[in-house]
């Protein structure tokens, strides 16, 4: 019997991960002997590993979740010299994640670059074309002359080298704003002067606040972009998020850039790319406090908020919410709205799951509750 033969025995005992593993320690020059035993020996710890029919996992997965989460510290990790870039850790960052919050305490894309310029070549240069940058950010001057009632921008020579810009790519991207102004522009400076607007004084100085915050340059909600190195690579972490834009740059590497956002992340990639990303969350977070988890437990968690196509929170407004059984539902938060609501409509509980049957103090239909016993009786005479 080959190796080959050895292996295809155990094709439906054991997971095709687990067989590559195997064939790929043992290599090919193993004794058949020993492949065998060792396919044995892992299919019994396999078959150990596996949960019982009637665990409760939820449960035992939410305890293994959150006593540990109980011990985390409340962390928000800052870079040192960048006061815009802050990184949300630690239990801050699980709760985040496991409520599915839409509004989070520190938006940052992980960006990981193309070559040449993961290696250094340019990185500056990389970061300058996402980082927002905003009329005030390359302007020496913005004064009012209200004599003739006009504006004039005199732009940072320097700042627009920088940035591979001209006086005129900057009157490109300030015309929108200034419509009912005319725009002069010079080799040095953009004049905005009376148009439709007329020469109002409190309009022309509308005028001025409004253009200092107009982007010029680089990718809209970009804050701030940090180049750092990490696993002797370079790459870039931002301050603000959008995604889309940021993969739109040729030097972006967009099969590893992602952003710690749940909803762009599903908006981008879909769900099941949301289910991977909750799991590689959960993971990073406890792994930083030092903690391990099971990987099975963090997984139910990723299909608990993922199983009805749309990312869910574990809270009354998302997974608690889809839950069948009213009692269910009422024994999480708001009970007497729910009772009342399923009085209305004469909703009907089935009582298959835990919660409800601990409510009305009969045995929960899992573990020894998940079997019933019929006992024949012989006829008597």
């Amino acid at each position: 019997m080959t190796h080959e033969d050895i292996y295809d025995e155990y094709d439906d005992k054991l997971p095709d991960q687990l067989i590559q593993r195997v064939k790929d320690e043992l290599g090919d020059d193993a004794d058949d002997d020993l492949v065998e035993a060792s396919l044995e020996r892992l299919r019994d710890e396999y078959k150990d590993a596996l949960a019982v029919p009637g665990e409760d996992v939820g449960i035992v997965g939410a305890e293994s979740i959150g006593e540990r989460g109980t011990q985390m510290t409340l962390n928000t990790f800052h870079f040192a010299g960048v006061s815009e870039v802050d990184i949300t850790t630690g239990l801050p960052r699980l709760i985040e994640i496991l409520d599915a919050r839409k509004t989070l305490d520190s938006e940052f894309i992980n960006v990981y670059l193309n070559e040449p310029y993961n290696e250094g070549d340019d990185v500056e240069w990389a970061a300058d074309q996402l980082r927002e940058t905003l009329l005030k950010d390359v302007s020496d001057e913005l004064t009012l002359d209200m004599g003739s009632r006009t504006l004039t921008v005199i732009p940072d020579d320097d700042r627009l080298d920088d940035l591979d810009m001209t006086v005129k790519d900057v009157s490109k991207r300030l015309k929108r704003s200034s419509r009912g102004y005319n725009m002069d522009v010079q080799p040095d400076k953009i004049v905005f002067e009376p148009g439709d607007k007329g020469d109002n004084v409190e309009e022309i100085f509308k005028l001025k606040e409004k253009l200092k915050d107009v982007r010029v340059h680089g990718v809209k909600d970009i804050d701030q972009v940090l180049v750092v190195n990490r696993d002797d690579e370079y790459m870039m972490i931002t301050s603000g998020t959008n995604l889309k834009q940021v993969l739109k740059k040729d030097f972006v590497d967009d099969t590893r850039t992602y952003s710690n956002d749940l909803y762009e992340i599903e908006k981008m990639f879909g769900i099941e790319a949301t289910r991977q990303f909750i799991i590689n969350e959960l993971q990073d977070v406890m792994q930083d406090q030092g903690i391990d988890i099971d990987m099975r437990h963090i997984m139910l968690v990723a299909d608990a908020q993922t199983r009805s196509g749309e990312v869910q929170g574990i809270n009354r407004y998302g997974v608690v919410k889809e839950k069948q059984s009213v009692l269910a539902r009422a024994s999480f938060e708001t009970p007497i709205r729910h009772l009342i609501r399923a009085g209305m409509t004469g909703e009907r509980d089935p009582l298959n799951s835990v919660v409800e049957n601990v409510m009305i103090n009969q045995p929960i239909p899992t573990g020894s509750g998940l079997t019933s016993l019929t006992v024949e009786h012989e006829e008597t005479e």
